[in-house]
């Protein structure tokens, strides 16, 4: 099984900053920032809907294939455990977030041109910090276990986020692989536009091309970076072409300043908006777009527009 390739006239839009939304514009408390736990909160899990409907609607009106995802970020072992789930429990919230996305989109079939599942995968550790070592074996180990249920779940790609070493990725690589389910690998940056690990982008996904073979991800992606961070690394060459997936932050600032800051930057939707239309422009290629923390269906919204826009011509 593998993710659709590039086709002429198609584009994907995935949602925007879930996490960050729920949280600011909302005021639902998410501990470690675990956005499954709402499910237990019908008031929280209303606002969750209304978000995801406002985002199919911008899907719809620019035709663009719907990627319904974003409730299991941190649906894995460690992070489960801190929150006192068992795997039974895990397995069950994984499964009942995946359901809600499908019960959300089912009104929506007949008005977008696609509509496709995704489960969310994200680091072991904090994915702005370096925290311990972790091998590519102990990464296959630990998020086989969400990777297993996200298979029970049917869904139709993994996508891994805010990933920054090369080891973690090649670990979720063989896991998928032995899975047998479509991934995507998606980097974040820092400010000196590189890993927090010490890679470019453009090495880290030569590193891992190479290290997983065969198990390769179907695509790579860069989010939670501003285009301020992330356009110093895209440097020329055919390894772009690997590249799919641009799901920038909203704000112009350093990520960790955006986390202490305690309330929604939502910085210029429209100015970035035309910053993602020029990429468009640049990387004819580039088919996934989106966003991330700060955003919301006014920036996806300026996004898709300019991005459907510069495609027209």
């Amino acid at each position: 099984m593998r993710f659709p390739e590039q086709r002429p006239g198609v584009l994907y839009l995935s949602e925007g900053g879930q996490e960050t939304e729920i949280m600011y514009k909302f005021g639902h408390d998410m501990p470690e920032f675990a956005m499954f736990t709402l499910l237990e909160k019908p008031d929280a899990m209303a606002a969750i809907r209304g978000m995801y409907e406002r985002y199919l609607e911008v899907a719809a009106r620019h035709g663009f294939v719907a990627l319904m995802g974003g409730l299991d970020y941190r649906a894995s072992p460690d992070w489960a455990s801190k929150l006192g789930y068992s795997a039974d429990a895990l397995a069950d919230a994984q499964l009942r977030a995946i359901e809600f996305l499908r019960d959300v989109a089912r009104p929506y079939q007949s008005q977008v041109s696609g509509i496709l599942y995704v489960g969310i995968i994200g680091p072991r550790g904090d994915a702005y910090s370096l925290n311990r070592a972790i091998t590519a074996e102990d990464a296959e180990d630990y998020h086989s276990v969400q990777i297993a249920t996200l298979r029970r779940a049917k869904v139709d790609l993994a996508s891994a986020m805010t990933l920054n070493n090369v080891e973690e990725a090649v670990g979720l690589c063989r896991a998928a692989h032995a899975a047998e389910l479509p991934l995507s690998i998606s980097f974040t940056l820092d400010s000196a536009s590189r890993l927090k690990s010490g890679p470019s982008v453009r090495e880290a996904i030569a590193a891992v091309d190479a290290r997983a073979g065969d198990a390769r991800p179907d695509f790579y992606g860069i989010n939670c970076s501003h285009p301020l961070e992330f356009e110093p690394a895209l440097e020329p060459g055919d390894w772009i072409l690997r590249v799919r997936s641009l799901r920038p932050n909203a704000a112009k600032m350093d990520k960790i300043s955006l986390c202490s800051l305690g309330h929604l930057e939502a910085g210029d939707p429209c100015e970035l908006g035309l910053e993602m239309g020029a990429l468009a422009e640049r990387y004819p290629h580039l088919d996934i777009w989106g966003g991330c923390c700060g955003t919301w269906e006014a920036h996806l919204d300026e996004i898709a527009r300019n991005v459907r826009h510069v495609r027209a011509r």
